[in-house]
C-alpha cells in the first residue's frame, strides 16, 4: 500500500481480554486469557486479509498488550521488532501515548499502537472528534494527515479521519469484516 507522504495510518488496538484479577499476580502481569488469544488471532488474520500489516508496533509492557501485540504481528505476518513502551502502563493518559507515537520513525506509514483504556478511546477522540467504545481487541483505523510523527501531539480533533473500527467475533469466520456503526 502506498500512502502520499503527508498520510500516515494510525492502529490503535486495546489489548486482548485479560485473565481475571487476583492478588497473587500483578496487574501488570495478567496475560491473557484463551478468547484474548482468539481475539488476537483474528485481528492479525483480519490486518492481513485487508492488506494492512503494520509497518512498525509499539506495545504497552503489560504481559497482556505484549502478548496481544505478539500474536497479532505473527498472524498478520509482520517481521518487525515489537517496540515496547513502559510508559504505555505507567503512565496510561492520551498526552503519553502521542508522546511515545511522536518518536515513531516518519519511514513508516502503517503504525499499530497497543495499549489499554481509557487512553486508547482518549486517543481516538483526541485524533478524531468521535467517541468510541474500544472493547478487547477492538482495532481502530484512523488515517491522519500528517508528514512526520513528530506533529502528532499537535493534532486536536478533525484532523484524523476514523476510518473503520473492527471487533472481533471469534465465532464467525475471521475473515469476515467486523465493525461497528460509526453513525
Amino acid at each position: 500500500m502506498i500512502l502520499p507522504d503527508n498520510k500516515k495510518i494510525l492502529l490503535i488496538l486495546r489489548h486482548g481480554k485479560a485473565i481475571e484479577k487476583i492478588k497473587e499476580i500483578s496487574d501488570h502481569d495478567r496475560d491473557i486469557n484463551k478468547r484474548g488469544k482468539d481475539e488476537g488471532s483474528e485481528i492479525g488474520k483480519l490486518l492481513k486479509h485487508i492488506d494492512l500489516v503494520p509497518d512498525y508496533i509499539i506495545s504497552s509492557t503489560a504481559k497482556r498488550a505484549i502478548h496481544t501485540a505478539e500474536i497479532v504481528a505473527g498472524f498478520s505476518g509482520y517481521k518487525g521488532k515489537i517496540n515496547q513502551d513502559p510508559s504505555l502502563y505507567y503512565r496510561n493518559s492520551v498526552e503519553q501515548y502521542t508522546k511515545v507515537l511522536g518518536n515513531t520513525p516518519d519511514s513508516c506509514y502503517r503504525v499499530l499502537i497497543v495499549g489499554h483504556n481509557p487512553s486508547v478511546e482518549n486517543l481516538i477522540e483526541r485524533l478524531t472528534n468521535r467517541i468510541e467504545i474500544m472493547g478487547t481487541c477492538y482495532l481502530a483505523r484512523v488515517d491522519i494527515n500528517l508528514m512526520n510523527w513528530k506533529e502528532i501531539d499537535k493534532i486536536i480533533g478533525q484532523k484524523g479521519e476514523l476510518h473503520q473500527v473492527w471487533r472481533p467475533n471469534t465465532n464467525d469466520d475471521p475473515l469476515q469484516k467486523h465493525q461497528t456503526n460509526r453513525d
